[in-house]
């Protein structure tokens, strides 16, 4: 008998739906997944399964086995993790970064910008300290690098005037310089007529955005030159000798012919300083807020403006003083003498720092370029010399001129401009820091009076002339310093960011007694007058109070602490003390070199004894 098949049995299977899906394309962020077995559905992934053989066997009788406070799990060495490697990681997409980690910096640029001298050690001292002092050179190469790393953003580069094959600049005009330039440079070109109330003296702000200028009649007057708006004019009904503004734009210092007066920006006066008579010259250090002014009686003497009190007055006792001017890198006054010196001064010394020998006539003019590395001198010898401040004092070049140079002016890259009469001639040199070259001038122009007073625009090509007939406004491309420092002297800033910087250069005053020839000296130890003063002190006291006072021990509990454990500790301790003072002297001999053994001598078995 033939079997009844069983229902069903015939019917071909089903296909699974899932299995005739199409396969979800794979993202780039998702791992790869095996392939699956024929037949087999691609569910959902499986949970792995875990090691069975790490779990303890509960017992069947779960309710009679009683908690142990020990765990039952058997420990399993831990794996050490793998480090991630140094070299370039790998994205999600798994591309790998070319730009691995930050830009590398030329060492070239770093060092430019590194205050710190490496190739001196560090003294030995406590471990606090010589830790402190590791700190902050970590800390300086760090912002040394970080300056480097944002010397991309200054977009501004300095320009330079370059003539034909064989042109010579200094035949360049002023109109032709103004032709060939924009119109918003183009403007900053100007002339002022004041033949009535001249000559005249003048000074730029800090920020370079204000002019002020006195005449020796009289007449004062301060304005914003690039917009050519005018801040205040006033007539002192007194002669001007100089003027100068003091931390900001807001305040104007006149040397008037009597006493010292303070006007703010609207004109009014608001100080009259009767200690400070018969002002020659003023000079103004921003970041000790002095204003030192030169007098007729031979004086010198630094007023604090913060406060308004005077901080030294001191006499130079070489007559009457109308040469003077200021080193930026050191706030050191450099005045000119009848007797053809310059001697340097800080208020903190009542006899000059130095004194240098540079005509055999009177000094006319004296400046100092913004490194302070160079001081230009002229002398009724007719000579114009440049010489080197950087400890030796000597002179690098001289050029004798043909009527001698009355006023002297550096600008911030290094250019040299000196007015010769109703002349101006300009030196310039390979860039900042660098000597000008007095073989050929730059450039020249004439005025229509004799000069009486020279300065550049910090942060603008331009040189402004103070001189009998007026304000003369010139155009020195490559003069000034093309990037400017925002937080420091920002042209564009506003009254609130003023007051500001105002508070803030206040806080970070520098002291009076700070100043001296190197700033550099300031971060290092006076080691005699240290010692001097550890002397006196010793002798005041009778007894050294930094000594390390002799070891006691502690007492200890249960009979520990009797006369021979304490006398037995004591002895310890002096004998590794005695261990290390040996120790150090034996390294600090220098060691005996072995005396050369002839070749093919035999070895002895006195050779122990030799010492």
């Amino acid at each position: 008998m033939e079997a009844v098949p069983k229902p069903g049995s015939n019917v071909p299977p089903k296909k699974d739906k899932l299995q005739g899906k199409k396969k979800k394309p794979r993202r780039y962020w998702e791992e790869e997944t095996t392939p699956t077995a024929a037949g087999a559905s691609p569910g959902p992934p499986r949970k792995r399964k875990r090691n069975r053989e790490l779990r303890p066997q509960k017992p069947k009788n779960t309710h009679s086995a009683k908690k142990s406070r020990i765990s039952q799990k058997p420990q399993v060495p831990k794996k050490p993790r793998e480090r991630r490697s140094l070299g370039p990681q790998r994205s999600l997409s798994g591309a790998q970064d070319p730009f691995a980690g930050p830009a590398p910096v030329p060492v070239e640029v770093v060092q430019k910008f590194c205050r710190i001298d490496k190739s001196k050690k560090l003294p030995r001292s406590e471990t606090k300290i010589r830790s402190r002092l590791e700190a902050a050179e970590a800390q300086e190469e760090e912002i040394s690098v970080k300056a480097a790393r944002s010397e991309l953003l200054l977009a501004e580069e300095p320009g330079f005037l370059e003539g034909e094959d064989g042109e010579d600049t200094a035949k360049i005009c002023q109109a032709d310089i103004v032709e060939a330039v924009d119109i918003a440079s183009a403007a900053k070109h100007f002339d002022l007529n004041l033949r009535q109330f001249g000559p005249y003296r003048l000074n730029y702000s800090r920020t370079g955005r204000h002019l002020a200028f006195g005449g020796r009649r009289g007449h004062v007057a301060a304005l914003d030159w690039v917009t050519k708006k005018l801040m205040c004019e006033i007539n002192v009904m007194e002669a001007v000798r100089d003027i100068r503004f003091l931390h900001s734009e807001a305040l104007l210092a006149v040397a008037q012919n009597r006493w010292l007066h303070i006007y703010d920006n609207q004109g009014i006066e608001l100080h009259c300083i009767r200690r400070c008579d018969r002002i020659t010259r003023l000079e103004f250090l921003p970041f000790h807020f002095l204003l030192a002014t030169a007098s007729e009686t031979g004086f010198l003497t630094y007023l604090d403006v913060s406060v308004g009190k005077i901080v030294a007055a001191l006499n130079a006792r070489a007559g009457r003083l109308d040469v003077m001017t200021q080193n930026p890198y050191n706030a050191i006054i450099h005045l000119g003498h009848s007797n053809g010196t310059v001697s340097l001064w800080s208020p903190a010394m009542k006899e000059p720092l130095a004194k240098i020998l540079c005509h055999r006539g009177g000094v006319r003019a004296v400046a100092v370029d913004s490194t302070g590395t160079h001081m230009a001198t002229s002398g009724l010898d007719h000579q114009l010399k440049i010489f080197d401040l950087r400890g030796t004092f000597q002179p690098l070049s001289a050029r004798t001129l043909p009527q001698g140079a009355g006023h002297l002016a550096f600008s911030q890259r290094g250019l040299l401009a000196a007015g010769t009469g109703d002349v101006v001639n300009i030196w310039a040199g390979q860039g900042k820091a660098s000597l000008p070259s007095l073989e050929q001038p730059y450039l020249t122009h004439r005025l229509l009076g004799h000069v009486h007073g020279l300065q550049f625009c910090p942060f603008e090509d331009v040189l402004g002339v103070g001189h009998s007939g007026g304000i003369t406004s010139m155009l020195v491309p490559g003069a000034a310093e093309p990037n400017f420092d925002g937080l420091e002297s920002n042209p564009y800033r506003s009254r609130k960011q003023r007051q500001e910087w105002e508070v803030k250069a206040l806080l970070e005053k520098v002291p009076a007694e700070l100043i001296c020839l190197d700033p550099r000296a300031l971060a290092e130890v006076d080691v005699i007058s240290l010692e001097q003063e550890k002397k006196e002190r010793l002798e005041r006291l009778g007894y050294d109070p930094d000594t390390k006072p002799p070891f006691q021990p502690k007492p200890k509990q249960k009979g520990r602490s009797s006369t021979a454990s304490l006398v037995k500790r004591k002895r310890k301790v002096m004998d590794e003390e005695h261990r290390d003072k040996v120790r150090q002297s034996l390294e600090q001999q220098p060691q005996k070199q072995e005396k050369a053994k002839p070749m093919g001598a035999r070895p002895s078995a006195l050779d122990r004894f030799v010492r």
